[in-house]
């Protein structure tokens, strides 16, 4: 059974950086394309990022391009994803979801079967 951890949230001042962690257990790392997603107070839960199986390709939300980058280390089982010039519209609770499949491509805002508990990141002004 594949479990999913983030790490990395926090209270943060706007124009600072993150980068959030997310372990994977339970499975074969590399099997699983891996997204990020956030859900605002108040709001649906959106797409960020996804990163294929061997982490060669990305894709982001078009509105969230350019100060997100999603990476991953198939040896450590971790995805991450860097975040950076935060501001308080970046408020969430960000969560990463993995995508058991065969594709090499990264992956779209479907599919997801496993999902974590999430990290709070809170950007004052």
């Amino acid at each position: 059974q594949v479990q999913l951890a983030e790490s990395g949230g926090g209270l943060v001042k706007s124009g600072d950086s993150l980068r959030l962690s997310c372990v994977l257990s339970g499975g074969t790392f590399s099997n699983y394309a891996m997204g990020w997603f956030r859900q605002a107070p108040g709001k649906e839960r959106e797409f960020v990022a996804g990163i294929s199986r061997n982490g060669r390709d990305t894709n982001y939300a078009d509105s969230l391009k350019g100060r997100f980058t999603i990476s991953r280390d198939n040896v450590k089982k971790t995805v991450y994803l860097q975040i950076s010039t935060l501001n308080p519209e970046d408020t969430a609770v960000y969560y990463c979801a993995s995508k058991f499949t065969f594709s090499s491509f990264a992956p779209n805002t479907r599919g997801y079967g496993d999902w974590g508990q999430g990290t709070q990141v809170t950007v004052s002004s």
